[in-house]
């Protein structure tokens, strides 16, 4: 009789063979299927110029009063699926040691969080971001941030509040330090990408501030711009991309409007230039897109568009859409989709709500998983031999546990497929909130939050190469384990970790995410690492 573990594996392996299949194109009635610059929107940025040195106006958050949580809108008609009785592409039991070659930590150091760098916190979840350049890494935790030596790990900036940053810009940009950060190396440019949003008061107009660097240097100048928008952009997110940088949000106003893409003009931006913006709304049944961004030093073929890839609703299938700005040409910008790939059905976590369900040890208070939407990044490679690979990840429900369930995704140019996907759930441990990752040689790197009923919040990693089977991860390793829980009726956690790769050497991954050094509430602390798959050089 076949053990249980065998059995997976072997059903998760007919899944995968089956997966492989040719994706259908959704129809027009359920959303926008191809758009054309006739009905996209072309904006000037509200206002923009230029910052001669951030370490010259950089200062901590004088936030005081009453700490808050951080508003998080929720999706409506997502979390409302069909339970899915057995998951197929479940990996119920952890791939035996030595099957691939393990990874090494190098640097793991505290990142903002209570108590570290002078920093106190005002509000809540952290929404941790990441990213590593030439010779720093720069991470920021919602409204604060900080640069650290990618050699040592030591500080060399901060933390600073983020609209530090905008020193002297004015309007809401200077004025608000709202959160929602995020931060990407543009290797291309050699340059750092810094955004956070301005919705205070949360009545329009509202702004995605953005700074770009003029050096490598993160610590020093920036061109700064202001884009403007009429309806609440929340959770933005964005990829670097060689004709543009690419956002997305979840447009609301008093409900879910849906989301809206965005092209913001990179040349102008890099050159410190007046800038547009070229947008398209999306029905309410798309939301929480993430547009690709390339991992390390991987290069993009010329003219090939962003792409960008959200969850459905029905949770048997992934939308991916096709975006491609042309600032000198406007009417040649152009957005395609949703083309439907096939997934092995999942549940969402917390039994199909998406919700609130993670336990921790020594309190009754949980945690949200946000399994309403897929987990940034969308990670994107060009292969020296040619072939383009997406990976994407999201937390799901396997009977009673939280897992991620991870996704690889080939030929998104032309027929897109999911080559082998996984749930990772090897033992009773909750896994949830992951990042992505893929280095030169194809290994994958997916970090993600650990709890249970006896263990407080942790972080973890697990990896996979080319040799290992389909659909798998191995060398589950630990970053921290955890010393207190989240508690005070404070579920948020995150809202988003970080999973990057070096340029450098397009070997290492960086890691960031949240964790309690003591049980209690508006103390999060963060941890950054970084790590090798052996044989990678």
């Amino acid at each position: 009789m076949l053990s249980f573990h065998k059995l997976c594996m072997l059903l998760n392996a007919s899944t995968l063979a089956g997966a492989v299949a040719v994706a259908s194109v959704a129809s027009a009635a359920d959303g926008v299927s191809s758009v054309t610059s006739a009905e996209a929107t072309v904006s000037k940025n509200a206002h923009h110029d230029s910052l001669q040195s951030f370490r010259a106006v950089a200062h901590r958050d004088t936030f005081s009063g009453i700490k808050p949580l951080r508003d998080l809108k929720r999706l409506p008609g997502f979390g409302k699926q069909q339970l899915v009785g057995f998951d197929v592409a479940l990996q119920g039991a952890p791939t035996p040691d030595g099957r691939s070659p393990k990874a090494a930590i190098g640097l793991n150091f505290d990142g903002i969080g209570q108590g570290v760098y002078g920093f106190s916190v005002s509000s809540a979840p952290p929404d941790t971001s990441g990213a590593i350049g030439a010779t720093q890494y720069v991470q920021i935790v919602n409204s604060s941030i900080a640069v650290f030596s990618k050699a040592s790990g030591a500080l060399l900036l901060g933390a600073a509040a983020t609209n530090s940053l905008f020193k002297g810009f004015g309007g809401p940009c200077e004025a608000n330090n709202d959160g929602d950060g995020s931060v990407r190396w543009d290797n291309l440019a050699k340059r750092w990408v810094i955004t956070q949003f301005s919705v205070t008061p949360q009545t329009a107009p509202f702004y995605e501030c953005v700074a770009v660097s003029k050096t490598a240097d993160a610590t020093g100048g920036y061109n700064r711009y202001a884009f403007k928008y009429t309806t609440f952009p929340d959770y933005p997110k964005f990829g670097v991309w060689p004709d543009a940088y690419y956002f997305t949000f979840n447009m609301f106003s008093a409900s879910l409007l849906g989301a809206q893409v965005c092209a913001y003009d990179r040349t102008k931006m890099l050159a410190g230039l007046p800038a547009t913006q070229h947008c398209f709304q999306l029905k309410p049944n798309y939301a929480s897109l993430l547009p690709a961004d390339p991992d390390g030093a991987s290069s993009v073929a010329v003219g090939v568009s962003n792409y960008m890839l959200a969850l459905d609703s029905n949770s048997k299938q992934l939308n991916l859409w096709k975006f491609h700005a042309d600032f000198k040409t406007p009417a040649k910008t152009k957005l395609t989709g949703p083309i439907a790939i096939p997934v092995t059905p999942y549940t969402q976590a917390c039994s199909g709500s998406g919700g609130t369900c993670i336990p921790q040890a020594g309190t009754t208070n949980q945690l949200d998983t946000l399994g309403d939407r897929l987990m940034f990044r969308l990670s994107y490679r060009l292969y020296s031999d040619g072939h383009e690979a997406l990976l994407a990840s999201h937390s799901v429900d396997t009977g009673g546990k939280v897992a991620v369930r991870w996704y690889e995704i080939r030929s998104p140019g032309t027929t897109p497929v999911v080559t082998q996907q996984g749930t990772y759930s090897p033992d009773t441990t909750f896994r949830w909130m992951p990042s992505i990752a893929q280095d030169k040689l194809g290994e994958f790197a997916i970090g993600y939050s650990t709890s249970s009923k006896k263990l407080h919040p942790g972080i973890r990693f697990a990896t996979r190469t080319p040799t290992d089977a389909l659909g798998t991860l191995s060398n589950e390793t630990t970053i921290l384990t955890g010393a207190g829980s989240q508690e005070g009726s404070l579920n948020r956690w995150g809202d988003y970790s970080g999973m990057t790769v070096d340029p450098a050497d397009d070997c290492t991954f960086w890691y960031t995410n949240e964790y309690e050094k003591v049980t209690g509430s508006f103390n999060w602390n963060t941890r950054i690492a970084n790590f090798k798959i052996a044989g990678c050089q």
